[in-house]
């Protein structure tokens, strides 16, 4: 079969080639999927650069994240490879109970964007940052896979959503994904519309991915009692928080390792995947795909994410 592997740790498009491998055997409590769409996320990136807080021995196959059909039942499945990473093939090993039917009506495409980022979502949003209905919801990068989820899954909870985007067309798409207000960030700052629209009362919950300038903009507009979700930093520069701001405006800064719960709370997948499919059943969610490429164009998307010039989730197809 063919398969990306990363042979060295750098630039994906210098480190990674489309090899003619084995197909692979599943083991113990295992599954082979032929793989129908796999989901890029930023983790792949900074997973081929040796950034990533995971580093699977080399080399390795990326991708996190899949829909595949099981060989011999046909059912669709969605969720991660068994392991790790290893999407980005024709084929890969899915443990058995962590291969989660696809919702009805989802297409594939939709199906490899579901797990991790909306698995994010709600985890960081109910489970770590307790949102209620009625309290303001601040999403940055709202037009990213990360974003375009919290906003949508905010709205589902009943929240009045504020998103930051880059642009017209990246504003636009908050918008029609049912975010309340937009701020372009390249044109405005941030901090003083969030509380202007929000009455001088500030954001209840802030989901950031982005880290950097953001995340200190965020620590001036958060609300009493805030929490501060720390989802990622796609910024580059990992931020830090003086203890006596937060004990004087009286807010918490939430850290939000969803892979960790493998480890310590395994069940939480799959409760959540239980209300991600009542969600998407009642149209409350359903993922954005802005673009679906060929599987040999994984350098490509790679390095498209990493130039935050996408909207939603990109796919690849073998």
């Amino acid at each position: 079969m063919r398969a990306w592997r990363v042979h060295s740790l750098g630039d994906p498009a210098e480190v990674m080639s489309l090899d003619e491998v084995d197909q692979p055997t599943p083991g113990e409590r295992q599954v082979l999927v032929k793989v129908r769409a796999a989901g890029l996320n930023f983790p792949d990136v900074l997973m081929a650069q040796g950034k990533y807080q995971e580093r699977p021995p080399l080399p390795f196959t990326p991708g996190v994240e899949l829909c595949g059909e099981i060989v011999g039942t046909g059912q669709r499945v969605l969720g991660s490879p068994s392991g790790g990473p290893g999407a980005f093939a024709e084929y890969a090993l899915m443990d058995a109970d962590a291969a989660w039917p696809v919702p009805d009506g989802m297409s594939n495409e939709q199906a490899a964007s579901l797990y991790l980022t909306y698995q994010t979502g709600y985890v960081g949003l109910h489970r770590r940052a307790a949102l209620q209905a009625g309290e303001w919801l601040l999403v940055h990068a709202g037009a990213g896979g990360v974003g375009t989820a919290a906003i949508q899954l905010g709205k589902a909870a009943g929240a009045k959503v504020i998103a930051t985007a880059g642009g017209a067309r990246k504003t636009a798409i908050c918008t029609e994904l049912g975010a309340d207000h937009v701020i372009d960030y390249t044109a405005d700052d941030f901090v003083p519309v969030v509380k202007e629209l929000t009455g001088g009362h500030g954001a209840d919950v802030v989901y950031d991915p982005v880290g950097g300038d953001v995340f200190d903009g965020s620590r001036r507009c958060i609300a009493f009692e805030g929490r501060l979700v720390v989802v990622g930093f796609t910024s580059g520069r990992i931020p830090s928080a003086p203890a006596n701001h937060v004990l004087v405006k009286n807010y918490s800064v939430v850290g939000l390792h969803w892979g960790l719960y493998r480890k310590h709370e395994p069940t939480v997948f799959g409760m959540v995947h239980d209300e991600l499919c009542r969600l998407f059943a009642d149209g409350a969610i359903s993922p954005l795909v802005g673009q679906v490429l060929p599987l040999d164009q994984a350098p490509q998307a790679m390095a498209a994410i990493a130039d935050r010039g996408t909207v939603g989730k990109v796919v690849l197809k073998p």
